[in-house]
């Protein structure tokens, strides 16, 4: 049985903030020299979302000003 597209994008973008979380509450839990083991998966996830946003609003800027030249050539 083959997991129908818009679940697999749901579980795909609930990956990022779900590991984020996960790793807050490991580094909460633990106590002294352990925390250290939950710096990584905290940093690399945070990058990964940071990344992402910035990727989003950047196409969404070219789309818009792409928008608002075709509306200019037609008007």
């Amino acid at each position: 049985m083959s997991v129908d597209r818009p679940r697999l994008r749901l579980a795909l973008a609930l990956a990022g903030p779900l590991l984020l979380l996960l790793s807050l509450s490991v580094w909460v839990q633990r106590r002294g020299v352990d925390r250290l083991q939950a710096v990584p998966a905290v940093v690399i996830t945070a990058g990964l979302l940071t990344t992402a946003a910035v990727r989003r609003r950047r196409r969404r800027q070219a789309l818009l000003l792409a928008l608002r030249q075709d509306s200019e050539a037609d008007g």
